[in-house]
């Protein structure tokens, strides 16, 4: 049996190549590669960095589906379903919207792998493949290592990503991972991380966990086994364990050089509509802050705006807040609604969505507001929003937070990397803007199993 293993790129502008700068290998993939059987042949393609050979005798196409990729998750299945090669599709966007997804794929993997993409596998080989599998129970972790070696010969970024645990509790109105793990939060057996990471051998780990402290024990667990290994690591993490001096000091004594944290607003209204009251629960930001320099961690920090208490004035203060604590990076985001989300089944009962569905609209472009807020127009707030990052990252403040010698440049290796990174996001600001969902060069229409057009069929201009 001969597999092959899609990842997809967001979309193209027509006749450019992709946006290449942040490429890092993807897990998703990796992981089913390890779990299918020992005698399938195995292919992988990233859409991000190469051509998609469709030609290339096949059985089976397997592609991972996130909300931002789905529409050219959808041409490419339709680049196989055309030549005759069933396609199976799971991940994120089809947990979240398994019907939709169900239009454009022969079988849908609703939920996580483990325990289910054998089943697929074996069931494909006895041509009985169904239509959705999904599992009843959240599947053990354990033995959950990614096959690394689908990535040889591709020119990732010099960052390993590495999953220690899955999930999170908080209840985030925005955030499709509480949907998607519906607020649970599991780990894997920390014995088998450590294996892994013996194994990597890369300058900087990145642990993927969307909280790696969601749990404090057990982090303190992992934390006490990974400084033996002397690694470099950065991972994402609630501002609440900023509380917890134990946790704090081992997070500094097994590598940590770096943690991502979304403060999401300076409001206390603003956190507590967005279920977010938890990150002031224990102090306030300042103080949180003042703790994680005293530690060294440098901090990449998120702003989310759009809720209704938001206006320029929001962005402005964000903005000034993060100059004063010259945080190492900073993204000033609008708000976006994510399918299956609190938020967005919110905004729908408002009818305050300004697309049907935005990631499949040909009309919506990357960056775009796809509500209507209450206190900025659409059009205000995405303005705003580039002008924080503008500023940010202006020439200025990249040489003031570069001369925070207690934390920013505490590390050679860091602050190497520091003026790097930062200029690179210093070009950014308005390189995504307005980029598409989906190839503009595709001339073929969504085509759903049943041979009829998608409900967004690819406008005509985009077919000539």
């Amino acid at each position: 049996m001969r597999l092959t293993l899609i990842q997809p790129c967001m979309g193209r502008r027509r006749g450019a190549p992709y946006i290449r700068t942040w490429q890092m290998e993807p897990l998703a993939p990796a992981l089913l590669a390890a779990l299918t059987p020992p005698d399938v042949t195995i292919r992988f393609f990233d859409d991000r960095m190469e051509p998609i050979p469709y030609d290339e005798p096949t059985d089976l196409v397997a592609i991972t589906v996130e909300t931002y990729t789905a529409r050219r998750a959808y041409q490419i299945a339709g680049e196989y379903r055309r030549r005759g090669v069933p396609v199976v599709m799971g991940g994120f966007h089809a947990t979240l919207m398994p019907d939709e997804v169900a239009n454009y794929a022969e079988a849908v993997v609703v939920g996580e792998a483990e325990g289910l993409w054998p089943r697929v596998v074996d069931d494909f080989r006895r041509g009985r493949l169904a239509r959705r599998y999904q599992s009843d129970r959240r599947p053990s972790l354990a033995g959950s290592t990614p096959d690394r070696r689908i990535f040889a010969g591709k020119n990732y970024l010099p960052v390993a990503l590495v999953e220690t645990g899955r999930g999170c509790p908080h209840p985030c109105e925005f955030c499709a991972i509480q949907t998607f793990f519906g607020r649970t939060h599991r780990w894997r057996p920390v014995d088998e991380v450590v294996e892994e990471l013996r194994g990597i051998k890369k300058p900087l780990i990145f642990f993927v966990d969307d909280n790696i402290v969601a749990d404090p024990p057990r982090a303190k667990e992992l934390l006490r086994a990974l400084i033996p290994l002397r690694i470099r690591w950065v991972g994402q993490a609630g501002i609440d364990a900023a509380f917890d001096e134990e946790l704090l000091g081992l997070l500094a004594q097994s590598g940590c050089q770096g943690l991502l944290m979304g403060l999401e607003s300076l409001d206390l209204d603003t956190l507590a509509s967005m279920g977010k009251g938890f990150a002031t629960a224990r102090g306030s930001y300042e103080t949180a802050l003042a703790n994680l320099r005293r530690q060294g961690i440098r901090l990449y920090v998120t702003f989310v705006f759009g809720y209704d208490g938001d206006s320029a004035a929001s962005l402005d203060q964000a903005r000034a807040f993060a100059a004063r604590q010259r945080f190492y990076l900073a993204a000033f985001n609008h708000l976006t609604p994510f399918p299956g989300t609190p938020l967005y089944q919110r905004l729908e009962r408002e009818g305050r969505l300004l697309f049907e569905r935005w990631w499949l609209d040909p009309a919506y472009r990357y960056g775009m507001l796809p509500f209507t807020p209450a206190g900025i127009t659409p059009q205000a707030l995405e303005e705003s929003c580039i002008d924080a990052r503008r500023g940010f990252f202006g020439l200025p403040s990249i040489l003031r937070r570069s001369l925070d010698f207690r934390v920013n440049s505490r590390s050679l290796f860091m602050w190497g990397h520091f003026f790097v990174i930062n200029l690179l996001m210093r070009r950014e600001v308005l390189q995504r803007r307005q980029y598409p969902l989906g190839d503009e060069g595709c001339s073929i229409p969504l085509l759903t199993v049943d041979g009829t057009l998608a409900a967004n069929p690819v406008p005509a201009e985009e077919q000539s």
